[in-house]
């Protein structure tokens, strides 16, 4: 069984260049940007328990923030269970994260990131 602790420092740079996105979009009030790039952070950080669950808290404050009963509850569990699962390699490649999408659901990855994966390995 593979075990993760730390995301390679070349994939933490699209991470945190996605929440930076997130974060200024949010604050210009375009909501439907910050998700997106919230979204494709939590793709690149699923498989890293820190990163994977950083992006499950920052789904649930989006939810907080619009009033958005169903992403909240929908990011509670995964709030409990996606770091444990990211740690011990367990994660649906390429799910999105958002309470709208099942959370054991595989999806297909956007060919941008799936270059970032190619090129760490």
């Amino acid at each position: 069984m593979k075990f993760n602790f730390r995301i390679p420092k070349r994939l933490k740079y699209y991470y945190l260049r996605e929440l930076v996105l997130y974060k200024a979009a949010f604050s210009q009030g375009n909501l439907v940007h910050a998700w997106h790039h919230l979204e494709r952070a939590h793709v690149i950080g699923q498989s890293y328990p820190w990163e994977h669950t950083y992006a499950h808290w920052l789904m649930l404050k989006f939810g907080l923030a619009i009033k958005d009963a169903k992403e909240i509850l929908g990011q509670i569990p995964r709030l409990l269970v996606g770091g444990v699962k990211s740690f011990v390699g367990k994660i649906p490649l390429g799910n999105t994260g958002g309470a709208n999408v099942p959370p054991l659901k595989s999806m297909p990855l956007p060919e941008d990131i799936q270059a970032l994966f190619k090129l760490k390995l």
